[in-house]
């Protein structure tokens, strides 16, 4: 069983968990919070089990912190959604593991009554490829966005929009890995060590 739960990445001279919008958390649920290692800067990164984290408090911890963050919503490790919120209120987003995105997006016909008879059909397959085809559709403005983002939070990418496109493209088996290395190539700072998992 992976992760399912969000990463969220930002930028404070405190810990994050100090921010208000942690302030209501129950203090048994800190037990679920997971610190990646910082990178310098004030980068920080904290693994929140599912249930801690709600889509409004992009905006309060962008206010709290004053600079852009970026939060991965994950499932089982295999698919994460990433949203990128700047001080201006300019928003992005991409999905990681393409193909496990596009089986979870698919949508099924409403004639099928047995979902598990649906999916072993050619019908299935052909359905996921047309939805394989309209994400990889959106990776080129999906990655520019992700650019500007980074660039308004004052990183310096090495890598142009062509590398940013491929690891949107990517496929790891951790998808937690592919939004290190995400984080990596949008030019911020490196963490002092790999990846922490719980």
């Amino acid at each position: 069983m992976g992760f399912s739960g969000h990463l969220v990445f930002a930028r404070s001279e405190r810990p994050l968990l100090e921010a208000p919008l942690f302030g209501s958390t129950d203090p048994g649920l800190r037990d679920d919070v997971h610190e990646w290692q910082p990178r310098p800067g004030g980068w920080q990164t904290l693994q929140l089990e599912q249930g801690i984290w709600e889509d409004e408090d992009l905006p309060a911890l962008v206010k709290w912190t004053g600079a852009p963050a970026c939060v991965a919503d994950v499932s089982d490790s295999s698919i994460a959604l990433v949203t990128g919120l700047d001080t201006d209120g300019h928003r992005w987003q991409a999905w990681l593991n393409l193909d496990s995105a596009a089986a979870l997006l698919v949508e099924e016909p409403e004639d099928v009554d047995d979902v598990s008879l649906w999916i072993a059909t050619p019908e299935f397959e052909e359905a996921i490829g047309h939805k394989r085809a309209e994400l990889d559709a959106e990776v080129p403005a999906d990655s520019e966005g992700a650019l500007v983002w980074a660039s308004a939070a004052g990183a310096h990418a090495a890598a142009q929009q062509p590398r940013i496109e491929e690891l949107l493209r990517a496929r790891e088996t951790f998808v937690e890995e592919l939004f290190d290395a995400l984080l990596d190539e949008l030019g911020f700072p490196a963490a002092t060590h790999s990846v922490q998992q719980p």
